[in-house]
């Protein structure tokens, strides 16, 4: 009987390390490969990101070449156009100022006590002096709020002159408004009325000077000031409004005014406003005060705030916050002082 025999090839030390060595070459023949091929994909992929880069390089130079001549032609004519604006703009505030704006007093009123204030100048800050199409702009240095009321109430004082020495107030000098009481000041109102918006109701107001507290006694200045004088006053001052609900008739003479927001001047930089004074009850217009303001730029780091600067007509070289009161006080003539 005849068996089947399975023969297991035998290898021997002999041959198995020789037949390692040769797959270990394969391998490393086949590694070349692989990081040869990734070299020259490297390679390949490296010109074609050098290639892109020229092409949008060139692409961008082309384009800024292109783009050159116009951004060059928008700016000359940018300039071009705010150089007209400007010139146009001055030739208007110059013919306004010729032929519209100034003070006219049709009738004046004497010994007069006090007065209706119909609105009162909204604070303002460095959004509004920006603004070009800014309401109040004619009178962007005028005081506000309740600073607007104390013009009203305060003393006209003169100024010191080129040279030395003192001018005092005269129509053609005004001067400033100050609430210290000192000679040779001509007095404000006694009194003046405005209607609270929020509850409509008319409120006089007042001013005076209150005690409101005590200097320290341990500070040098006050102890050097209380061995010079015995009689050293101690007490602090400070000058304040009084409000109060008004018992009394309406006042006769009232003051209002009317800031002008015309498109095209304000386009040229150009901005007006207009203060009435009328007697209430017989609705007579007694004057007018028109003003004209030019600004000849816009908001910049060098002029943030251009309705500051603004050219006016007419304008006041000092007071410039209380050109409403010294054109009122020269038609309703504040009573004297008692």
């Amino acid at each position: 009987m005849r068996r089947n025999v399975m023969l297991t090839p035998i290898v021997t030390n002999s041959y198995r390390q020789p037949i390692q060595k040769s797959a270990l070459a394969i391998r490393r023949f086949n590694s070349g490969c692989s990081q040869q091929q990734r070299a020259e994909e490297r390679s390949m992929n490296a010109k074609r990101i050098q290639q892109l880069a020229a092409a949008l390089l060139a692409s961008a130079t082309m384009t800024a070449c292109a783009q050159a001549p116009q951004t060059a032609e928008r700016q000359v004519a940018e300039r071009e156009a705010t150089q007209a604006r400007m010139t146009d703009g001055k030739a208007l505030f110059e013919e306004k100022c010729a032929n519209v704006a100034g003070e006219k007093i049709y009738r004046k009123v004497e010994n007069v006590e006090g007065l209706l204030l119909m609105k009162v100048r909204p604070p303002a800050g460095d959004a509004q002096w920006s603004n070009r199409d800014w309401p109040g702009a004619a009178f962007a240095r005028e005081s506000t709020g309740d600073e607007y009321i104390t013009t009203f109430l305060g003393f006209e004082y003169g100024g010191s002159v080129l040279g030395g020495g003192f001018e005092p107030v005269r129509p053609d000098y005004r001067g400033h408004v100050s609430t210290d009481r000192r000679p040779g000041g001509l007095p404000g109102y006694r009194w003046v009325e405005v209607i609270d918006e929020r509850d409509g109701k008319r409120y006089r107001i007042t001013g005076s000077t209150k005690v409101v507290g005590n200097k320290d006694t341990t500070a040098k200045g006050v102890q050097m000031a209380m061995q010079k004088d015995a009689n050293y006053d101690l007490k602090i001052y400070r000058w304040s409004l009084d409000k109060s609900v008004s018992t009394s008739p309406s006042p006769r003479y009232g003051v209002t005014y009317e800031d002008h927001v015309i498109p095209e001047e304000r386009y040229l930089g150009v901005a007006s406003s207009t203060v009435k004074v009328i007697d209430l009850e017989t609705e007579e217009v007694l004057g007018e005060l028109i003003r004209y303001a030019w600004s000849p730029g816009a908001p910049s780091r060098v002029n943030p705030s251009p309705w500051l600067t603004a050219y006016k007509c007419p304008g006041h070289a000092r007071g410039a916050n209380v050109a409403t009161r010294k054109f009122v006080d020269q038609i309703l003539i504040p009573a004297k002082e008692k």
